[in-house]
C-alpha cells in the first residue's frame, strides 16, 4: 500500500477521536485598519493531526514547521534576539485568536506534487526523511509508529 491518498486515508480514519492542533498563517491588517495601528496576527486556518514530522488535515497535508505557545505580550527584557522574536510571534497569535498557553504550528508547508517536503518517492515507494540528517523510512510504517504514539 504505496499509494499516498490511500496512506493518509488510512491515517486519518485510525486518528479519529485523537486530538488535533491548529495551524496558524501570518494575517496582515487592512490598509485603513493599518492606518489605525492594527498590527499583523497569526489567525488559526486549519487543524491537522500532529505526526512528527509530518501535520495530516482532514484534506490536506503539511511539513512541520515551528512550534510554539501562544501568549499574552508583555514587555521582557530579553538578551537575545530570537528571544524577542518568539514572544513577538506568539504574541500575534494570541491577538490572531489561540487561547493563551495553546499549542500552535506556524511555518507549515503544503506538502503536494510540487513541494514533497520530507516525501520522498524511490520507485514504486513512498518515504519521509523524519530526521534534519535525512534519515528515511517507509511512510506506511512511519505512519503506523506515530499513530500509535498519538493514541496512547
Amino acid at each position: 500500500m504505496d499509494d499516498l491518498d490511500a496512506l493518509l486515508a488510512d491515517a486519518r480514519a485510525r486518528l479519529d477521536g485523537v486530538a488535533k492542533v491548529r495551524i496558524g498563517a501570518v494575517r496582515e491588517p487592512r490598509r485603513i485598519r493599518r492606518a489605525f495601528g492594527a498590527r499583523p496576527v497569526i489567525a488559526p486556518v486549519a487543524d491537522a493531526w500532529h505526526l512528527g514530522v509530518l501535520l495530516v488535515g482532514e484534506a490536506d497535508l503539511w511539513a512541520t514547521g515551528s512550534v510554539l505557545r501562544a501568549a499574552e505580550e508583555v514587555r521582557r527584557g530579553y538578551t537575545a534576539e530570537s528571544q524577542r522574536e518568539r514572544a513577538a510571534i506568539r504574541g500575534m497569535a494570541f491577538r490572531g485568536g489561540f487561547a493563551e498557553g495553546e499549542t500552535f504550528h506556524y511555518d507549515a508547508r503544503a506538502v503536494d506534487d510540487e513541494h514533497p517536503g520530507p516525501l520522498v518517492r524511490q520507485g514504486d515507494r513512498i518515504l519521509v526523511r523524519w530526521s534534519p540528517a535525512g534519515f528515511l523510512a517507509p511512510l506506511e510504517a512511519y505512519l503506523d509508529e506515530r499513530i500509535q504514539l498519538a493514541r496512547d
